[in-house]
C-alpha cells in the first residue's frame, strides 16, 4: 500500500509532537495504561503510541478518542481557533462601510 504524503511544516511536526508528549503526560498523571486507554478508544495500542509520538498520519478522529479515553479531555478541542484574532480582522477589513450610488435623474 501507497504511503500518503504530507506537507507538514517543521514548526507543525513540533506543534504535534509537543501535543503528542503532553497526552502522555496526562495518560501517566491519571496512572493509565497504554493498553487501558487503547481499549476505551476502541483503538490499537500501536496507535496511542503514535498519539503520543505526535505522528501526522494520525486521524483527528483518533487524537478525539484518546483525549476522550483520558477522562473527556476532548472538550479541549473545542478551544482550538475558538478566538481566531486574524480572521476576525480579516473580515472586519472586507466591512468597510459601502458608499451608496448617486440617485438616478428621472
Amino acid at each position: 500500500m501507497k504511503k500518503a504524503a504530507y506537507n507538514i511544516m517543521p514548526d507543525t511536526e513540533e506543534i504535534l509532537r509537543i501535543m503528542g508528549e503532553q497526552i502522555k503526560l496526562a495518560r501517566l498523571r491519571r496512572n493509565l495504561s497504554v493498553e487501558l486507554v487503547a481499549e476505551r478508544a476502541g483503538i490499537s495500542r500501536t496507535s496511542v503510541w503514535k498519539v503520543e509520538s505526535g505522528n501526522p498520519a494520525v486521524a483527528m478522529g483518533i487524537y478525539a478518542a484518546v483525549l476522550h479515553a483520558l477522562n473527556r479531555m476532548d472538550q479541549d478541542l473545542l478551544l482550538v481557533a475558538k478566538d481566531d484574532e486574524m480572521g476576525r480582522a480579516l473580515q472586519d477589513l472586507e466591512l468597510v462601510a459601502r458608499k451608496r450610488a448617486p440617485r438616478r435623474k428621472k
